[in-house]
């Protein structure tokens, strides 16, 4: 199975221990395309409005390709900023092309409440209440 983990970068320090126990399940395990450098947006973003939002299609567009390309999505989801199981714009989007292209769905923790409680939920997602042996 190939799975693309997809998060808030916040949760770019969650992903390492989690990839290497998919990994030793003998999954195939994609990080979010900035994981090694978690700091470009953030230098793309001085470049002014235009470079950020060129920068944010380009990467739309590469989360695009790779949900074409694996068997299912792992959302982390944890605790940012005081909002419990945090999923942001970015990580919906790619939940949504995930759900348009008829692939799983896992998350880590439960739906966060709030706006788009009703919309993640019609996803349909594997909630894994932190266990990873969930996913099969």
């Amino acid at each position: 199975m190939k799975i693309f983990i997809v998060c808030s970068k916040a949760f770019f320090k969650d992903i390492k221990e989690i990839k290497e126990y998919l990994e030793q399940k003998k999954y195939e395990v994609f990080v979010p395309h900035t994981y090694l450098h978690p700091e470009t947006e953030d230098e793309i973003r001085r470049l002014g409005n235009e470079s950020h939002a060129s920068f944010k299609a380009r990467m739309f567009k590469l989360s695009e390709e790779r949900i074409k390309d694996v068997d299912a999505i792992l959302v982390l989801n944890f605790e940012k900023h005081g909002v419990k199981n945090y999923i942001g714009g970015s990580t919906f989007l790619e939940m949504y092309e995930a759900f348009k292209n008829g692939k799983k769905i896992y998350l880590y923790n439960p739906i966060p409440e709030g706006l788009l409680y009703d919309e993640i939920n019609g996803f349909s997602p594997i909630i894994l209440n932190g266990n990873l042996e969930v996913i099969k």
